[in-house]
């Protein structure tokens, strides 16, 4: 099946336009902090068991805000490498104010 996104830049209006929940986008928000905050605990103490918890938290909060608020399917099954930078960008985008909560 060929991608219709060729581009992350492509892939990124899709992305936000399944995130028009607050709560569903807050809940991003939440998971994606502590996958940085856990991840930056993991480099500082090689506690590696700890490894278990980025994809529960990383997932668990943004599956949650799909299937309860947005009503709709993560993109995550379709483009995974690009809505994992989705994510991210999209941390950015509301730490800088460029999305609202």
């Amino acid at each position: 099946m060929e991608d219709k996104f060729k581009t992350f830049n492509d892939f990124y209006p899709f992305y936000l336009s399944e995130h028009q929940n607050k709560i569903c986008i807050r809940l991003h928000f939440m998971g994606t902090g502590l996958v940085i905050f856990i991840a930056i605990y993991i480099l500082l103490t090689f506690d590696l068991p700890m490894l278990i918890l980025l994809p529960i938290f990383g997932y668990g909060f943004a599956w949650i805000g799909h299937f309860v608020f947005e009503k709709n399917r993560p993109a995550t099954f379709q483009h995974p490498l690009y809505s994992l930078r989705g994510d991210f960008v999209m941390f950015k985008d509301v730490l800088t104010g460029k999305i609202k909560l």
